[in-house]
């Protein structure tokens, strides 16, 4: 009884320590509005308004949008299934925002950026990935051997084409040269650029192998070129055919060297068939963008230069070097920085940063030793790793492999992340099944974080809210004043009979059908006719028998409003000035002094009566949802 009693006082502690951080300002039907809520909206309206309210005028005009917001509430727009699915699908984009540690992505931006400036030399070494954790782990020790091998002296080339399984390895010894940011993995590169010159990194691993690396010295970056070239390809050829082929380069770059036009001998000869179609031109590239050979003759070329004939791996080369140009600005260079992070391991950081801080925002604890040594226990106990041991041992285990916010999850939880068909000795099950713990856990904390983000994250809150109570406020508003005055026929009818004095026009106004037509001889074919119609067929008649070569108006304008009343009305001629209309007539209708009915001043009306009905609602809103204010927590209003 005693540790109840104190449960329940320290439960009441933590409401009454939140209650005072975000006291309740007011209740409107029921439902408490908090300082937070307020204060967040009135400091924006403030940043909005040319000119300040005042913190009473603010809470009057609250108070009222709180009130329809209820009314809404109370009719139900708030069920609606149009409603929720533009509701959840703010929310889902909205949600997106607070799951991202965003000051991660400017650090990306930023040190990519900086990278771009400096090229590396690099040696490289590289094992195949394990089918485990042990054997990564046995493999990591191998390359650390390695390592030790060329700290006392071995050779770096040689131990590279000994246990490197880089395809590169048969032409480069494990020496890349100079390599720039932006050409290998994240991870890969973040060893290659904080390695100190001169020393050996320590092995590590990415999902293309395990690595070792080595680091000769830095340089500045020399930026882009643009070249065009010339290649005949010598791969798979013996010594004599290549031979041949050096001939032919050769006897191009003589033509080209006595005036040929280059491109014309690009598209000619070259054998680069993608690059032949545009004259040999190849798009700007950097470095590590193109073989060795190829890049080191393209950048020690001055503009407008033409090599000699060279050799790559690929074939014979002549190139011709168009410009250069260093690093973009950062803002030039933002936009590809920005690519290149959501497609590499970069994109998950910021997520995987936020979900570091939920874990602690949760005290998130991992079992994972302890589940370790319970698994190997009770595998020897069970005797394999086998699809039984998953059903009647895993599945039904209480054993706690991890806790958050007051939460224990069961080892149960992991029967259905595991492959019971899959073949492993006791060590490599227990590693396999406890390696699955992290990616649950932050799975299911993350949807833990965003089940309480609308209690726990005070921003996202006032957001969710904020869209929510104004689609809301829309909605009402609409059916009670904007529209509702619109469709209600009968009301604007008798508003307008009830104050018709309020529309009395100080000029005449035409109202009534002008006529326009595209020639004279049309105008009096048309003047011909209309004796002989009735007035319920005239237009539609007319409309068919012309078509596009009459023009008919419906207009109510007093003189000075419009060009064409002016002219046909006002002024008393058939001269429109129009082009394509040249001559125009009243067909039907005349000048009135007065507005005939309701449609005649239609959009004052409604106007007008919808300011009834909001009069007449807002009446009846403080009537049904009276507004409680706590004074002395509006006294807590920061301006």
């Amino acid at each position: 009884m005693k540790i109840k009693l104190m449960i329940g006082a320290l439960i009441g502690g933590v409401c009454l320590a939140f209650a005072a951080k975000d006291p309740v300002l007011m209740t409107i039907n029921g439902k408490d509005i908090h300082l937070s809520e307020f204060e967040y909206l009135y400091k924006k309206n403030n940043q909005q308004q040319v000119e300040k309210e005042t913190l009473d005028q603010y809470v009057d005009r609250f108070v009222t949008y709180k009130q329809k917001v209820a009314d809404a509430e109370a009719e139900g727009v708030d069920t609606l299934k149009s409603f929720l699915a533009e509701y959840n699908g703010y929310k889902e984009g909205m949600v997106k925002d607070f799951l991202e540690d965003t000051t991660v992505n400017v650090r990306l931006e930023k040190e990519a950026y900086e990278r771009m400036k400096t090229n590396v030399d690099l040696d490289h070494i590289m094992l195949p990935l394990g089918k485990d954790a042990k054997e990564n782990k046995e493999i990591l020790a191998r390359l650390d051997s390695i390592r030790t091998c060329v700290i006392k002296g071995e050779d770096w080339g040689e131990l590279a084409k000994k246990f490197s399984i880089d395809p590169a390895v048969t032409h480069n010894a494990g020496h890349y040269g100079y390599t720039a940011s932006g050409v290998y993995p994240y991870g890969w590169e973040m060893v290659a650029y904080t390695t100190p010159i001169g020393q050996i990194s320590k092995p590590f691993r990415t999902d293309f192998g395990n690595h070792l690396i080595r680091v000769n010295g830095k340089r500045q970056d020399p930026g882009q070129v643009e070249v065009e070239h010339i290649m005949l390809m010598t791969r798979n050829l013996d010594d004599s055919a290549k031979a041949v082929v050096k001939a032919r380069i050769e006897e191009i770059y003589d033509s080209v060297k006595n005036g040929a036009d280059f491109e014309k001998m690009a598209k000619k000869y070259s054998e680069d068939k993608g690059s032949a179609r545009h004259g040999g031109k190849l798009p700007w590239f950097g470095v590590n963008r193109m073989v060795p050979a190829f890049e080191k003759v393209s950048f020690e070329l001055e503009d407008g230069q033409i090599s000699e004939p060279f050799e790559s791996q690929y074939g014979y080369h002549i190139v011709k070097k168009l410009g250069h140009k260093g690093i973009p600005s950062f803002e030039e260079a933002l936009p590809s920085i920005k690519r290149a992070i959501a497609y590499d391991e970069r994109s998950q950081m910021a997520r995987n940063q936020k979900l570091e801080e939920i874990k602690k925002l949760y005290n998130y604890k991992n079992n994972d030793a302890k589940f370790r040594s319970y698994l190997i226990k009770e595998l020897k106990k069970h005797g394999q790793y086998d699809s039984a041991f998953v059903s009647d041992v895993l599945a039904k285990s209480n054993f706690v492999i991890f806790t958050y916010a007051k939460t224990k999850v069961p080892a149960s939880v992991l029967a259905k992340r595991v492959n019971p068909k899959a073949k492993y000795d006791i060590e490599s099950a227990a590693g396999n099944i406890a390696a699955q713990i992290e990616p649950y856990a932050s799975k299911e904390i993350m949807q833990y974080y965003i089940d309480n983000l609308i209690n726990d994250n005070a921003e996202y809150r006032n957001l969710i809210n904020e869209y929510r109570d104004g689609m809301l406020l829309f909605e009402i508003s609409n059916k009670k004043v904007w529209d509702g005055a619109a469709k209600d026929t009968t009301g604007l009818k008798n508003y307008f009979e009830a104050h018709r004095e309020k529309y009395n026009w100080t000029k005449p106004h035409f109202k009534g059908i002008i006529l326009s037509a595209k020639s004279d001889s049309i105008a009096q074919a048309v003047k011909a006719m209309i004796p002989t119609l009735g007035k319920d067929t005239l237009t539609t008649t007319l409309h068919k028998t012309f078509s596009s070569n009459i023009k008919m108006e419906r207009m109510l304008f007093a003189q000075g409003e419009n060009e064409l009343v002016d002219s046909v009305v006002f002024k008393g001629t058939e001269k429109t000035g129009n082009e394509k209309y040249p001559i125009a007539f009243v067909l039907e209708g005349g000048v009135i002094d007065q507005p005939e009915g309701v449609a005649d001043v239609k959009g004052l009306v409604t106007s007008d009566y919808q300011d009834e009905l909001e009069k007449a609602w807002l009446s009846e809103l403080k009537k049904k949802y009276p507004a409680k204010i706590n004074k002395n927590v509006l006294k807590l209003v920061k301006p």
